[in-house]
């Protein structure tokens, strides 16, 4: 899953950022309040963390307009406020979870999860996909093929995950980049092969499809084309 965090602590939005990452998501990091909106507009995002006090555009402002143009993403907001006027201004603006600075990671993290599970039972993001015997936990971030549980890195799931909500339809290398790896990532795109091929010794045979010169397709086994 794909995260969006605009905070214009730089310090804490790295932090954040590599901790959601060793978690396994994608996460792109802004600073501003405009550059917030315009990359949520832009991009697909599962979670947006907004903080409240950004410069140019507050967090109020990013969350209001978002809603106002029919955006319904999760935010969860950020803020060094306390208090109960506060929490019901960003909850009227929109914004489905909130939580004051200092907070815990481990919270943090309770709430994103929280946030992701209530989408999916919404009619939002599919917490579970399957393609045959596979199954993909995106809440859970678990896989298991055919009731046997595989261990992945955070790294091989996030492939994985892009794979499954795409199944049978072939998926670029570009386009798992983009799904998998922040928007600043410039290094080697055939990365991806490395993953693609640790996902297809670890699963097992016939699930990963190369399509010469297009990508990847994932597909039970006895698909065929």
């Amino acid at each position: 899953m794909r995260l969006l965090i605009v905070e214009d602590e730089t310090r804490l939005a790295r932090s954040l950022a590599q901790g959601l990452k060793a978690e396994g998501f994608a996460v792109d990091v802004v600073h501003t309040g405009t550059d917030g909106l315009h990359r949520a507009t832009e991009g697909e995002y599962d979670l947006i963390i907004l903080d409240i006090m950004l410069p140019g555009m507050n967090g109020y402002r990013v969350c209001a307009a978002l809603r106002a143009a029919g955006d319904e993403t999760p935010i969860l907001m950020l803020t060094a406020k306390d208090g109960e006027y506060d929490e019901a201004e960003g909850l009227d603006t929109g914004a489905d979870d909130y939580l004051t600075k200092p907070f815990s990671y481990v919270v943090l993290v309770a709430r994103v999860r929280a946030l992701l599970r209530r989408r999916g039972s919404t009619g939002g993001a599919t917490p579970a996909l399957r393609v045959g015997e596979l199954v993909v936990d995106r809440v859970k971030r678990q896989v298991a093929r055919g009731g046997v549980e595989v261990t992945l890195t955070a790294k091989e799931f996030a492939v994985l995950e892009h794979l499954a909500s795409r199944a049978g339809e072939v998926v670029s290398k570009a386009q798992i980049l983009e799904h998998g790896w922040d928007f600043a990532y410039d290094g080697d795109p055939n990365i991806v092969e490395v993953y693609i091929s640790a996902l297809r010794r670890k699963l097992g045979p016939g699930l990963i499809h190369t399509v010469r010169g297009a990508g990847y397709r994932l597909a039970p086994a006895d698909h065929r084309g």
